[in-house]
Order: C-alpha cells, then sequence, then structure tokens
C-alpha cells in the first residue's frame, strides 16, 4: 500500500476494485463506511452486487475477467479529455507515450462491448477519479488472480501515474493483503525472486551481501513461483517438499494436479498449528506454535511493522516456527547462530535492508507500530510512499492490451464460475472451520447464482447440485441470489468436504504465475437425495 488505514477516512474518492472488502477486509471495510458517511464517492467495481455497491455512487457491474478492458477505456476518457496531470507525468514519469498509443482505440463503446458497463458510466467514473484531489484505488485478489493479473495491475498503477494520485494523503494505489503477515513474509525475503527488503536475488551486489552476511554461496538464478512449483512436482520433477502454514490441496487451484504431485513427491514435510488436507500426503508434521504462543513481528498492509507477543504457551511438542528452522538448519549442517529470540533476528534482517534499518523490537515496544521505509533509528515511519516522487526516481507507465482470461463458457461448460471468501471464514478454513461460531453460521459449500440461471436449469433455493469443470467436480448447495450477473456462478474455497479448487484453472500469470481463480467454466445437474449441510450467508 501507499498509503495508510487510517487515511482512509480522509480520502474524498474511492475506487474499489476485485474486493469485496466487507467480507475479506471487514476492518478496512469499516474505515471506507466511516468516509461514505463524511461524504467521499464511492466506486464499486465488481461482478457481484456486494455490499460496498449498495453504498456506492456508481457499480461498475462488470464481467469477470474483463478489468483490463475497463481500465484501458478508463484511461482514455482522462487522456482524451485531458484530465491528466502534465506537471507530474513530466517531473517523476517516463513511458507515457506507450499508454496513450496503447489506449488510443479503447473507446468507453469498445469497452461496454467487452465489460458489459455503461460507457456513460466508465466516463463518468473515469473523470470523477481523475478529478478528484484525494482519490485511492483499493484492490486485491480480483484483480490479481487472473492470467492477467499483473497486466490488472499495470493498468491500475498507470492510471495513478496519469492523474499524480500518488504521494499524496489519503490517495494512491492500496492492495489490500488477503493473509495475516503475509506483507511481512513478502518483506522477510518469502519469494523466489527477492531476498529481505525486496533485494533482487538476480542483483549481483545484493547476493554478495547476503553472501558474507550467511556465509554461503547463493544461486544467481530466481526460484520458481508456487503454481510453477506445483505443475512441476505434478511432473515428478520436485522430489521434496516443505510446506509451512499453508493448506496447499485446498487452496491451489486445479487440486487434482496438486494432489498428484503430492503423491509422486518422494518427501513432504508439514509444518503447521493443526492437521489439514496436506497432511494425508506428509511424511513428516512439525506441529507449530500458533501467533498467540509466540513472539515477533507482524506487519500489516499499510507496512506497519507491529510486535507480536505471546500469551500462553505452546500445547504438547509445538514450537515457533524460528526455532524449528533454526534447528532444522542445524541438523542438515549449516551453523545457524544461536539467537536468543525473535529480536536478534529482526536485528539481523534490519541491517541487511535499507528499509527496515530503524526498526527494532525495542523501538516498537516503546513507540507502537512503524511503517517501513525507516532507514534510520530516528526516522519516523513512512505513513505516505513517494511523498517525494517515486522512490526509484521515476514510475515507468506500462502499455497494456486486453485478452480474453484462458478458459471462457462454452456449450458444454455454459457458467462462469468466480471464487472467493465469505466473511465467516478464512482462507483454507484451517482455523475457523473448527469454531463453532463461524460454523454456526456456514456450515458448508454454496454455489451462488441469478435467479433466471436456476429457473431455466429447474433450480430452487437449497437444491444439491453437481458442479463440473474440465478439471473436476464436487456437489454443494444452490443459492439463488440477486447479486450474480446472468450466466455467473460464484462459490467460496473454505470446505474440504467440497474443495471448490477441485475446479478452478491453473493457467497462471506470464509474470507471477498466480492461478486463474476468478475465472473458469462450469456445469450444473441436479444431484437426488439429502444435501449437503450449508446455507446462504448472512448478509453483511
Amino acid at each position: 500500500m501507499t498509503n495508510s488505514i487510517p487515511e482512509i477516512r480522509d480520502t474524498d474518492l474511492m475506487f474499489v476494485i476485485g474486493s469485496n472488502t466487507t467480507e475479506a477486509h471487514p476492518i478496512i471495510a469499516m474505515e471506507m463506511k466511516r468516509a461514505v458517511r463524511r461524504g467521499a464517492r464511492l466506486i464499486v467495481a465488481d461482478p457481484r452486487a456486494i455490499w460496498l455497491s449498495e453504498i456506492a455512487d456508481l457499480h461498475l457491474q462488470l464481467k469477470p475477467g474483463t478489468d483490463v478492458a475497463l481500465l484501458l477505456a478508463m484511461s482514455h476518457v482522462i487522456i482524451a479529455e485531458d484530465l491528466v496531470d502534465h506537471a507530474f507525468i513530466d517531473t517523476h514519469t517516463e513511458d507515457f507515450g506507450a499508454v496513450v498509443e496503447a489506449s488510443r482505440d479503447a473507446t468507453p463503446q469498445w469497452a461496454e462491448t467487452i465489460t458489459g458497463v455503461a460507457a456513460d458510466d466508465i466516463r463518468t467514473a473515469a473523470r470523477w477519479y481523475a478529478t478528484t484531489e484525494r482519490a485511492g484505488i483499493y484492490y486485491t485478489l480480483g484483480i490479481t488472480e487472473h492470467t492477467h493479473g499483473t497486466d490488472n495491475v499495470y493498468g491500475l498503477a498507470n492510471l495513478v501515474l496519469m492523474t499524480g494520485h500518488l504521494g499524496r494523503h489519503a490517495a494512491g494505489m492500496n492492495p489490500l493483503r488477503g493473509q495475516n503477515n503475509v506483507q511481512g513474509a513478502n518483506d522477510a525475503g518469502a519469494s523466489p525472486v527477492f531476498y529481505p527488503g525486496y533485494q533482487r536475488v538476480t542483483d549481483p551486489e545484493a547476493r554478495a551481501r547476503f553472501e558474507d552476511a550467511w556465509g554461503v554461496s547463493l544461486p544467481p538464478e530466481e526460484g520458481l513461483n508456487l503454481n510453477v512449483m506445483m505443475k512441476e512436482m505434478a511432473r515428478g520433477r520436485i522430489k521434496g517438499l516443505y510446506v509451512v502454514g499453508e493448506d496447499l490441496v485446498l487452496s491451489e487451484p486445479n487440486a487434482t494436479e496438486v494432489e498428484r504431485g503430492l503423491n509422486q513427491c518422494e518427501f513432504v514435510v508439514l509444518q503447521d498449528i493443526f492437521l489439514n488436507e496436506t497432511a494425508r500426503f506428509a511424511d513428516v508434521i512439525l506441529p507449530a506454535a500458533c501467533f498467540a504462543e509466540k513472539d515477533g513481528v507482524f506487519t500489516n498492509s499499510d507496512r506497519r511493522v507491529q510486535r507480536v507477543r505471546r500469551a500462553v504457551s505452546p500445547p504438547g511438542e509445538a514450537r515457533a516456527d524460528w526455532e524449528i528452522l533454526c534447528d532444522l538448519a542445524r541438523a542438515v549442517g549449516y551453523p545457524m547462530p544461536d539467537y536468543a529470540s525473535p529480536a536478534e533476528i529482526y536485528a539481523e534482517m534490519a541491517a541487511l535492508s535499507d528499509k527496515f534499518s530503524g526498526i527494532s523490537h525495542a523501538r516498537i515496544d516503546a513507540e507502537g507500530g512503524l511503517q517501513w521505509p525507516c532507514p534510520t533509528p530516528d526516522h519516523p515511519g513512512t505513513p505516505t510512499l513517494h511523498g517525494d516522487g517515486p522512490i526509484r526516481g521515476k514510475g515507468v507507465f506500462q502499455a497494456i492490451a486486453y485478452r480474453p482470461s484462458d478458459e471462457l463458457p462454452d456449450e458444454d461448460y455454459p457458467l462462469l464460475l468466480s471464487t472467493g471468501r465469505t466473511l465467516y471464514h478464512y482462507n483454507a478454513g484451517t482455523q475457523t472451520r473448527r469454531a463453532s461460531g463461524p460454523m454456526s453460521k456456514q456450515r458448508g459449500n454454496f454455489i451462488e447464482m441469478h435467479r433466471r440461471d436456476a429457473k431455466i436449469r429447474g433450480l430452487s433455493d437449497g437444491d444439491r447440485v453437481r458442479v463440473s469443470s474440465r478439471r473436476g467436480e464436487i456437489e454443494a448447495i444452490v443459492w439463488i441470489s440477486p447479486r450474480m450477473r446472468r450466466g455467473c456462478v460464484w462459490m467460496p474455497l473454505h470446505f474440504p468436504e467440497s474443495p471448490t479448487n477441485l475446479l478452478t484453472n491453473d493457467a497462471g500469470d506470464k509474470i507471477t504465475g498466480t492461478g486463474e481463480y476468478k475465472v473458469c467454466a462450469v456445469t450444473l445437474s441436479p444431484v437426488e437425495g439429502p444435501g449437503l449441510e450449508a446455507e446462504a450467508p448472512a448478509a453483511c
């Protein structure tokens, strides 16, 4: 996030795209609701009529997978009507001409034929966004989980740069992180392309810095992203896998191939706080401590590093992840330092990255959370990024072009399936399905669909159906919903007895490898007999 969560309450316009914020990020949604009550405009771009769209000034109910066309058309309007910030572009950006050319023919009328959004609504959204000084973009997995997810993000970044909505309070470009401490994990180098602090593994200077600190020789090549790892494992090319805090079987697309790969993998280690679906394939299980049973830091969506303090001791043989990893390193022959606490580990990371070098456990204990970049011990942290212009020197515009999703409906699979989270469950449900509160609200899987799509198939609320794609089939309960577009259906991913990711497409984005969870083709058929336990989600 370029900006901070508290800044949302000061914004004058929010453009929320690909984010069902009230269900996936309810605390951030509260700030958005406050801003709306204060008078801020709200534009929502989402194929479903989510809760935020009910209070939005404008709902762009686009067809799934057509975000690039929408963003190109918005760019076209802003450029054609000369609503760009020329001074910002001239001073702080490069390659604007490439975007001018790429969006030249992307008229709102052209985009309407692709997205289903009225041309006049596209114009209105573009004008509001470009002419509002404090305008922020908020997005999440509905933007990134596509084969063109990187292009979606480039399209949003182009809007930010051409309007100068960067380095301003209550504006910017703000990805909402999907899980606790995802930001912190990336900061710490849990990536195939970065060392801690976003230093590229292909950079000889960065590599030398970490080789010297760690006393090892490091490979100069980038590693494999998760989607590629799963495909390579299914081909028998990965012999060992170490899974930490992740339920691959439930959360990865095309789960049948994931299971085939796990069955072929010669040695699988699972490190987690509970047994999950992936545990069925593990040769060794290492019990880990949960957040309340260990010390350390979490970094939230707006780059704020905050302390986590142990409240209770880990049960049984469970241990903090860092302790397990250190002992494992020593067992395979690496002389891992004898760290006394997570504070020492963070200090080592901070010493190797300018972004974090002013942050320490002791300082957070004394002052509260700190937002990176924080380069020195007396630096206050950075609530808003790029205040003096883009950190890298100049922001680079990226020319993009619309292309359809990898798999679209046809005669055999006439419905377009998208997936996501519900308010009551969290990701693979490893924790929430063990809690009576969430389970009392939502006990099993369902498929949300338009009433006309249900009627032509002779389906009613609560009917049991078989949902099939080219990759697998599962059963779920029908929920006829006013939120859906015709021809589209939606399912959550939380339930192992009806694993939605048996259906989804593992075709990956060309840069990140992220699977196309948000678009795949399915068909429905009724199933006789008692239904699975499920119910429509309550209104948010």
